[in-house]
């Protein structure tokens, strides 16, 4: 008896319990895939209840620090057995904004820990496990300050350049296994961060921007779908823009 497809992929997705990588999560459960959030709130905190209501399986893991996301992959491990890891969402990142002048050590190394050092590092134990498998896809959430700089936030900026490079450099180092690498970089997309921002620094970035307006989280997550369902399996090492036509 031939033995049935599986139908539904195995994804991990970091700092998913609010924003874009909550939209992320709740889009690929919709698909049908079993989905696992690394993210670093207590187990108590009512994001992680509606998360849990929804079948959504979550690990406390400190994506700055390399032992907690170690012990994170374990517990998945442990959990998939010898099932596959399918894809990798590397969507956890921190702000830390200040002047260049006025950056100190500890803001610039704690958004480095997170947006970088910790991507890479659930980059190394994913492809561990996607080496053996057919097809895997890893897909790192950058920025679009990444490929443009901007203004206060040079650490920020600095570590979606550098999250675009790992992209770049995985997908060429692992694309005879079939590990699709690709990045996607937002713009403003409408979630807490950008709702805090003055309302003159609002007008003046739509007035900048195609479609005039911002984007929605959903919007961020359909591309993750797309990249992730099998009718994109000829891109890797891209960098995808999402920004309504903001140059």
């Amino acid at each position: 008896m031939k033995l049935q497809k599986k139908l539904h992929k195995n994804v991990l997705i970091t700092g998913g319990l609010q924003g874009i990588g909550k939209a992320i999560a709740l889009t690929l459960k919709k698909r049908g895939d079993c989905v696992f959030v690394f993210d670093h709130v207590a187990k108590e905190d009512k994001r992680v209840e509606e998360l849990k209501n929804f079948g959504i399986y979550y690990f406390l893991v400190d994506i700055s620090d390399t032992k907690s996301i170690d012990h994170g992959f374990f517990q998945l491990f442990d959990i998939l057995k010898n099932d596959s890891l399918d894809i990798l969402v590397n969507n956890a990142g921190i702000t830390r904004d200040s002047l260049a002048i006025r950056m100190d050590e500890k803001n610039w190394d704690d958004v480095f820990d997170v947006n970088l050092k910790g991507a890479f590092f659930c980059c190394k134990f994913a492809i561990k496990r996607m080496m053996r498998q057919s097809k895997s896809y890893i897909i790192n959430i950058s920025s679009i300050v990444g490929k443009t700089g901007n203004v206060g936030q040079i650490n920020y900026a600095a570590s979606k350049a550098g999250l675009i490079s790992i992209t770049k450099t995985l997908a060429a180092e692992y694309g005879k296994r079939n590990i699709l690498v690709n990045a996607i970089a937002p713009g403003f997309i409408q979630t807490d961060m950008t709702k805090k921002l003055d309302e003159n620094i609002k007008n003046a970035i739509l007035q900048r921007i195609s479609l005039k307006r911002f984007g929605e989280p959903n919007e961020v997550a359909y591309l993750v779908e797309f990249l992730t369902g099998g009718k994109a399996d000829y891109i890797t090492g891209s960098v995808i823009d999402l920004n309504g036509g903001l140059f």
